[in-house]
């Protein structure tokens, strides 16, 4: 039996179609790493292609070795002369070689992110731009993307005519460019952009690579971005046997600089290219899928292709609808703990999915409480985090001032202008005095050669100071408002305007949630007792040597692999979609988050349960979404809205019973009945024309608008409506997709409308 008989049809078309321009759109867990190693083996074995000539490209260091160990596995001898690496290794092994013909010395510097923030920090003094206004990071985020678009620091400078702000960017582009090249130094960015310009502007090394690489295979083609693009067309002119393998429907990089045309343009620029799909799943069972192709079928820009499965229907998708936040994090840690007890899943089987890292504090904290192991991936413990560290140094020195790593961490934080060497001088101070390293910069002045550094640490003091007086008179919550105002912050923070910035600022609202609570469940709050509940969450770390843990991550992290179990959680609007991609004036910001919810749902194999909340402290203060358009998007026949609860949705006719503890039509958790404090932004049904897939949905539709307006009055209650003013609620009558409301108006007498519309406020 030969090794390519253990392929389906569609994946041997894959490994035998060798000739010519090839795009195999390899849907989730279709087995497109074993098509791309099973063509390897088929090129040398098969048709005798010497392995020095086979070239295969990945994005990480992890996803070439797994390649490269499973082309050694397969193949064996001369294995190792396949050409297996990422995108930069590949560059640098261009330019080590050839990038003195473009003007650069070979033993080139490599500059790493702190490298780049040093050139940028003297770049912006030469040029006087206020880094206060202008952040470094956002300069250096700025030069990225141009690069990653093949845009010259001049045509950069060209288009922003007219445009101060980006006009200095442009000017600061240009002068970190011409700094690099003086130290002959390239950034990771230019790794890619100078291998173009080295076969752009050096005909003859690029036709050295072309004769040697006569079959280039590119995988997770769907994330390259145009320099890339533009690499890999260079390479493959001669030979034209270009073979990439992607999923259109996994393109959710756009924030790194991924281009989404270049997957979907493919046979345009390419117009013999073989097209191959693999459809067929390996991982999830078929409800799962099907959720799966519900949600992303509403995407315009894709491929036409639908996931299958031999594998049997499995379990309903469960999906529930809490009445806040934590009830919902409670539910997930419980529900885990009675599935491991009950010998249903293993930690290991288990993953918690959320959309921003901001999402993981309230269920690692639940986790801990119900002793649930868990590992966070792609992130660190909400509470090590870089901003969390600073706030909560801010408040220990604010306490007492005794916390001398505390008060080191952000005596220069936000910068201050306190260099080190004032701080070593302040610190040796203190220990020959015998008093705490706040105390000595409290009598600053009086430290041997401090100089001017002097008055700016008075007014770090003072900053203290005043922060420590706001927690003794106002509270907690309003004590960590005024530090982040009186410090800056989080005003640095939105200047700096980054990917990183923004879910750094998404934490820093989670934490104030969590003072909110706090104060919320404590008959007494205090700082020192809110640093202790901290400190004693934080050190879940410790815990934590077992092998079997519940992984955390967000979706972003979740790509590329699977777990029995997957719990999503906090799908919303406003959370998922996010509020910018809702507000975004670019429609193709909203398919890319569905191509996010699309990740989220195939990363399930067995189980998959969504949740969302009617209300969900954000910063410290209660929001009201509304469920996620995208749960909107399963079909309805796939979800269970919970079999251990009164309310269901009537299949036969379109209505909804409302029933005492029960929630519009999906089951929830205990007691989400009509007088809920539900009073999100009404939702009106969309038409079959607007929405295609919403069509022969109308229970689900229904019965998510009657979730969405759950109500804050009763009968009897004197309610105000933006139009008519104030009235008395006569009756509630529920009406199948909505509430019917009879209200006695005092001047515009009695008016039946529906919930959803009337916004009524309760008086």
């Amino acid at each position: 039996m030969s090794i390519y008989d253990t392929l389906n049809e569609q994946q041997q078309k894959g490994v035998f179609t060798t000739e010519g321009p090839v795009l195999i759109l390899a849907g989730a867990g279709s087995g497109k790493t074993r098509v791309i190693t099973h063509r390897i083996a088929y090129l040398i074995e098969e048709l005798g292609v010497n392995p020095y000539n086979i070239m295969a490209i990945t994005f990480t260091n992890k996803a070439a070795g797994e390649m490269r160990e499973r082309v050694d596995d397969l193949i064996g001898f001369g294995a190792d002369s396949v050409w297996v690496s990422t995108f930069h290794s590949t560059c640098v092994k261009f330019l080590r070689r050839y990038i003195d013909r473009i003007g650069y010395d070979n033993s080139f510097t490599i500059y790493d992110t702190d490298d780049q923030k040093s050139v940028m920090k003297d770049v912006c003094k030469r040029l006087e731009i206020d880094t206060k206004n202008m952040k470094e990071k956002t300069i250096l985020s700025a030069i990225s993307s141009a690069k990653n678009e093949m845009i010259t620091p001049e045509k950069f400078i060209k288009n922003a005519q007219g445009n101060f702000g980006m006009m200095k960017m442009g000017q600061a582009y240009k002068e970190y460019e011409d700094t690099l090249k003086k130290n002959n130094a390239l950034d990771f960015d230019d790794l890619l952009l100078k291998a173009v310009e080295l076969f752009e502007k050096v005909p003859e090394v690029l036709e050295s690579y072309q004769k040697r690489f006569k079959y280039i295979m590119v995988d997770e083609y769907q994330d390259t971005n145009t320099v890339q693009f533009r690499l890999i067309s260079l390479l493959a002119a001669r030979s034209r046997n270009l073979c990439v393998v992607g999923d259109d429907d996994q393109s959710i990089y756009k924030f790194r600089g991924a281009n989404i045309r270049n997957i979907l343009d493919f046979e345009e620029v390419f117009p013999d290219a073989c097209v191959i799909k693999l459809e067929q799943n390996y991982r999830s069972v078929g409800n799962i899928l099907n959720a799966a192709n519900g949600v992303i079928k509403n995407n315009r820009g894709r491929k036409a292709k639908a996931l299958w499965t031999d594998k049997n229907e499995g379990d309903l998708i469960s999906f529930k609808i809490f009445e806040n936040g934590f009830e919902e994090a409670e539910f997930i840690a419980r529900d885990i703990e009675k599935g491991v007890d009950d010998g249903e899943f293993a930690y290991n089987d288990i993953a918690c999915l959320y959309r921003t890292n901001a999402q993981s504090r309230s269920l690692e904290e639940k986790l801990i409480k119900y002793n649930v192991p868990y590992k966070i991936f792609g992130g660190q413990n909400f509470y090590q985090r870089k901003e969390i560290k600073d706030i909560l140094a801010y408040l220990k020195t604010a306490l007492n001032g005794k916390d001398d790593v505390a008060t080191k961490r952000i005596i220069n934080v936000p910068k201050r202008g306190i260099g080190a060497t004032s701080i070593a001088r302040i610190d040796n101070y203190a220990l020959n005095i015998g008093m705490s390293f706040f105390d000595a910069c409290d009598i600053s002045s009086e430290v041997p050669n401090i100089g001017k550094a002097a008055g700016k640490i008075s007014d770090f003091v003072e900053v203290v100071l005043k922060i420590k007086n706001v927690l003794n008179t106002k509270g907690l919550r309003e004590g960590v408002d005024f530090l982040l105002e009186e410090t800056g912050y989080l005003d640095e923070l939105k200047a700096e305007n980054t990917d990183e910035s923004k879910d750094r600022i998404e934490n820093i609202n989670e934490f104030l949630t969590k003072v909110v609570t706090y104060e919320q469940e404590n008959e007494n709050p205090t700082l020192e007792g809110f640093l202790e509940e901290v400190a004693l969450i934080a050190d879940i770390d410790a815990l934590n040597d077992s092998e079997q843990y519940v992984a955390l991550m967000t979706i972003h992290s979740a790509k590329g692999l699977e777990f029995p179990k997957v719990y999503l959680s906090g799908v919303e609007e406003g959370i998922f979609p996010s509020y910018m991609t809702i507000q975004s004036d670019d429609p193709t910001d909203l398919e890319e988050e569905r191509r996010l919810a699309y990740v989220a749902i195939t990363r399930a194999m067995k189980n998959l349960n969504i949740s969302c909340a009617k209300a969900r402290m954000i910063r410290g203060e209660t929001q009201f979404n509304r469920p996620s358009r995208f749960i909107k998007e399963i079909p309805q026949e796939l979800l269970d809205t919970g079999s251990n609860f009164s309310n269901k949705v009537d299949s036969g006719n379109h209505k909804t019973s409302a029933g005492a503890g029960s929630f519009g039509g999906f089951g929830g958790f205990g007691g989400l009945g009509s007088k809920s404090t539900f009073n999100a932004k009404p939702f009106s049904v969309p038409t079959a024309e607007k929405t295609p897939s919403y069509s022969g949905n109308a229970n689900l539709v229904g019965a998510i608008n009657k979730a969405e307006n759950g109500l804050s009055y009763s009968v009897g209650d004197r309610v105000r409506h933006i139009k008519f003013g104030e009235g008395t609620v006569l009756s509630i009558t529920d009406g199948g997709r909505d509430y019917e409301v009879l209200v006695n108006f005092d001047n515009a007498g009695q008016k039946k409308m529906f919930a959803s519309f009337a916004k009524l406020k309760k008086l």
